[in-house]
């Protein structure tokens, strides 16, 4: 029986990876990936040259039992995504509960994700918290929004850049104005931004300021 391990990746900065992911990327007999040439450039820069298999949300289904023959046959298989941790929004739980239900052996790595670092720079209250990643497009949004204006943990929401002025008005709309947030992009990038303030203040800085990269909302809980 084989090994699946789970390896996150940079999310910007590719110095943010480990010595022991690295170790894994070149000893696994196969990389499962995202997409395999955003991170055929990470593998060029660690001079990994482990074969690569597409693994994305959109073939997950299909490849799975292919994937998990070779695991039971014995072979050692790395998932990793674009970046950060696979599974967290990103595609690796259905593999994952799959070797759990087979038997199969599985380590996840400790390494990068965005929720964390956007939390810490928040300011905000770190103890409790709660990871909605993105929200619904359409279906379940305005319901989602309804019922997490009233959590009083810190809410963490991810958000791409030509949604988030959208999700920024329905937030103070549901929220109200003043609710507390901060909203940080590009994280460990060139360009890192975060901007705390006001869910209207942040929202009136974005309309002068065209959004652009890949963003995490960290929003203050619901006092009681």
């Amino acid at each position: 029986m084989g090994k699946l391990y789970i390896v996150p990746t940079p999310i910007g900065n590719l110095q943010d990876i480990t010595l022991r992911a690295i170790s894994v990327l070149k000893e696994a007999d196969l990389i499962l990936a995202e997409d395999t040439r955003t991170s055929a450039k990470l593998l060029r820069h660690y001079e990994i040259s482990t074969p690569l298999m597409s693994h994305h949300m959109h073939n997950e289904h299909r490849t799975l039992t292919s994937i998990l023959q070779r695991l039971v046959a014995g072979e050692t298989l790395a998932l990793i995504s674009d970046a950060g941790t696979p599974a967290i929004s990103d595609p690796g739980f259905l593999l994952s509960r799959a070797c759990i239900e087979k038997g199969i052996e599985l380590d996840c790595l400790p390494g990068a994700t965005a929720l964390i670092p956007a939390l810490v720079c928040s300011g905000l209250p770190s103890d409790r918290f709660v990871f909605e990643g993105f929200l619904p497009p359409k279906k379940g949004r305005q319901t989602r929004l309804k019922q997490l204006a009233d959590e009083k943990r810190t809410i963490i929401l991810y958000e791409s850049p030509h949604k988030l002025l959208k999700t920024l008005s329905q937030l103070a709309e549901f929220f109200g104005p003043d609710r507390i947030a901060s909203v940080s992009r590009e994280l460990t990038k060139l360009h890192e931004e975060t901007k705390r303030g006001t869910l209207a203040e942040i929202l009136e800085y974005f309309q002068l300021n065209t959004p652009r990269g890949e963003f995490v909302l960290v929003i203050s809980g619901r006092k009681s």
